[in-house]
């Protein structure tokens, strides 16, 4: 399929158009059916047209549509940044921001680092995905497709070695890296902040060890440096829990949320530390469309939804489904090129390694291919774009789960070794 009208620059991964979505099944402009094990890049957690959202967001459109915030209050704002308040786990008052999408949150956290530090160093991570705006892509750690060709980018940012057991890559390592930046590059006292994924998504679903995020959380503390985490995928639900820093055993100063926070509606959010996000001079944060009206009415439904009996019995469900499956194909030795799993959770990656016939990379692109063929939609992610990033919805029907992962396994009988 042609898209003639869209930038090239766009790059498109499967050249279908759907018309039609329910839960983790979608229909293209022909009729045809897919499994959709993308989610709208961990959007849809929830699924397509979950009915609670759908029904709060009809009931909206009847009310009201829109209201910036900055000028006009309205309830569902409110209501929203209450709620978070008592949604994300941490021990402290909330102060809140909505935003459209998770790169302004990000853009947002930094201008808040920046305004209560007084520095402007930042600290991100090798292989990170922040966002694709100008300071954003400056903290992410991979340079194409995302950086090539632009020039100076807005700084200062120093990059870390990721560590994680799927990284192969130790919080000793990773420590001395940082110690490496304090002496050689930039003095801890001109750091504003160290941003963070608890679990990389575009970098290959990739758990930070738990003993260098108490360690860096220690750090922050002693040099008074703010630390960042982006659960923008690997929030609301993702993990089986409401967001991956629960698995580490720390509370960050600032939080960036999007994706599935509003089931597909355009809204995100900067949480914190009350009396950092009260910091900046008033009208410092704002924006025209964020926090609209029926996006906000969306997440209401979305919190509502996602209690944590819920999201640890689906997390679990979907766990036990996707390591049981590879499990079986990695014993069977009939895929070479199958490497080692990712992540946590439902948040799981499965690595392609070269062999004799393609390099890991060329593997998951006949994969992705041959599943769209089979009918399921499919997604990588990694440096290298070999790791298969598997994102069904969280509220995937057993028996569409299981269809989705045999059409996996059928397409992974055509790539050759």
């Amino acid at each position: 399929m042609d898209f003639p009208n869209v930038s090239s620059a766009l790059g498109i991964l499967h050249p279908v158009c759907i018309t039609k979505g329910r839960n983790a099944e979608v229909w293209d402009e022909s009729g045809r059916r897919y499994i959709d094990f993308i989610g709208g890049i961990g959007v849809l957690n929830l699924g397509h047209g979950h009915p609670a959202v759908v029904e709060a967001v009809k009931a909206q459109v009847d009310t009201l549509m829109h209201s910036a915030f900055n000028a006009l209050p309205h309830r569902g704002y409110l209501s929203v940044v209450e709620r978070l308040d008592q949604f994300v786990p941490v021990s402290y008052p909330l102060g809140c921001m909505l935003t459209n999408s998770g790169a302004e949150a990000t853009e947002n956290s930094l201008k808040v680092a920046r305004g209560v530090t007084g520095r402007q160093g930042v600290i991100a991570f090798d292989d990170a995905f922040h966002g694709r705006t100008l300071a954003a892509l400056n903290l992410n750690g991979k340079v194409k497709p995302y950086k090539a060709g632009l020039g100076a980018l807005p700084g200062p940012v120093y990059h870390l070695p990721f560590p994680s057991q799927d990284s192969g890559i130790s919080a000793e390592q990773s420590l001395a890296a940082l110690e490496r930046v304090f002496d050689v590059e930039i003095a801890p006292s001109e750091v504003a902040c160290v941003v963070v994924e608890p679990i990389q998504g575009e970098g290959g679903f990739r758990l930070l060890c738990p003993q260098f995020a108490k360690a860096l959380r220690a750090i922050c503390d002693q040099h008074g440096i703010l630390l960042i985490c982006d659960e923008i995928q690997s929030g609301f639900g993702r993990t089986g829990k409401r967001f991956g820093f629960s698995h580490l055993g720390i509370e960050p100063d600032l939080i960036l949320l999007g994706k599935s926070i509003a089931s597909g509606l355009p809204l995100a959010a900067l949480v914190g530390r009350k009396e950092l996000m009260d910091a900046l001079p008033k009208g410092a944060l704002g924006g025209t469309y964020s926090g609209n009206a029926v996006a906000c009415a969306a997440a209401l439904a979305v919190m509502d939804i996602m209690q944590d009996e819920a999201l640890s019995e689906w997390g679990n469900a979907q766990e036990a489904a996707i390591v049981s499956a590879y499990q079986r194909w990695k014993a069977s030795e009939r895929f070479p090129m199958l490497g080692a799993m990712t992540g946590i959770g439902a948040m799981r990656g499965i690595v392609f390694e070269d062999t004799d016939n393609a390099t890991g990379g060329e593997h998951l692109a006949n994969l992705l291919a041959a599943g769209r063929d089979a009918g399921v939609l499919l997604m990588p992610s990694g440096r290298k774009r070999n790791v298969l990033r598997l994102l069904p919805p969280l509220t995937t029907e057993p028996d569409v789960m299981a269809e989705g992962l045999g059409l996996i396994e059928q397409a992974l009988e055509t790539l050759k070794a």
